[in-house]
């Protein structure tokens, strides 16, 4: 039984070495010198090369090398006995609750206005905006969601979220499903996207969402880039429906030098950092896995397949 790495664009050589680290037994191969295919039964994935999956004639399971399983599940060739595997993790979770609330003080502080006038040499200050005085809106309260929501309430911000099945989480109001919907954007200020990438959730953010945020209000897109109709975005920013927005991430990764989002003033953007998986806390988690798989016992962090997460 062979591990192949599968990173696509990603380099492999660090995670080969802290894999190693923990078991230098392991039959470690990273695409495309995969050797004899037919050894291969465990795979490491991030955006993989297509097709790979159906070369693999023993391939039992498949694990994400982070929390997101979108870019595994959206290729039609992945047979459909494989399991699929994501990571969970305390540093996934910590960076990602440190990236949205230092987002939503940047757009609260008016940094990016400041930086503006700095360039101009302009003094000029800007009446200011407490954080108790807006309401932070998450849409997805997984670990990620549920994590991130404790950190903005701890910096001030009154804080709700909007799930599909219902989810307790204290001092944060909760609502689900679509007919929860309208009610939970009404009265959000900065509306939070951690939502799994599925073809439900796809094209979520469009121009009907947007329209029932109260006007100015800011988003921060952390899910997905198929979460974001990219027109409704500009034309919700043209119109004032939409103050701004920071993304980071996108459909097209790397974003084309031609793409708008770059000349727009309104629009931060950063480069799918957000939350980036730390070999070192994630390697036992996978081969705890790649074990529980030699001995036929469930996985850790399986993911239905059907609900895609």
């Amino acid at each position: 039984m062979a591990i192949l790495l599968a990173f696509g664009a990603r380099d492999a050589k660090p995670w080969m070495s802290a894999l190693r680290e923990v078991d230098d037994a392991l039959d470690l191969r990273i695409w495309p010198d995969c050797g004899e295919l037919r050894d291969i039964t465990f795979v490491i994935a991030w955006y993989h090369p297509a097709g790979l999956f159906s070369t693999l004639p023993n391939l039992r399971c498949v694990q994400s090398l982070g929390a997101g399983v979108d870019h595994i599940l959206r290729d039609p060739l992945l047979p459909p006995n494989v399991a699929v595997a994501r990571i969970v993790d305390k540093s996934l979770a910590r960076s990602m609750a440190q990236y949205v609330t230092t987002a939503a003080l940047n757009h609260l502080g008016r940094f990016p206005s400041y930086q503006k006038s700095q360039l101009k040499r302009q003094w000029q200050p800007l009446p200011p905006i407490a954080a108790s005085q807006q309401t932070v809106g998450i849409m997805g309260l997984g670990r990620l969601g549920a994590t991130t929501a404790h950190a903005l309430r701890q910096a001030g911000f009154t804080v709700q979220g909007w799930s599909r099945s219902p989810k307790k989480l204290a001092g944060i109001k909760a609502y689900s499903e679509e007919a929860q919907l309208p009610q939970f954007l009404a009265n959000v200020n900065i509306l939070v996207c951690l939502l799994p990438l599925t073809p439900t959730t796809t094209n979520i953010l469009n121009a009907q969402l947007f329209a029932q945020l109260p006007r100015g209000a800011y988003v921060i897109n952390v899910g997905r880039g198929s979460h974001l109709v990219e027109d409704d975005l500009l034309a919700a920013l043209d119109c004032g429906q939409l103050s701004g927005a920071c993304l980071d991430v996108f459909r097209q990764e790397p974003l084309p030098i031609d793409h708008p989002f770059w000349q727009r003033k309104e629009i931060i953007i950063t480069p799918h950092i957000s939350s980036v998986t730390d070999p070192q806390a994630a390697v036992r988690q996978i081969v705890a896995n790649y074990r529980r798989l030699q001995q036929n016992q469930s996985l850790i962090n399986a993911i239905d397949r059907n609900r895609g997460y």
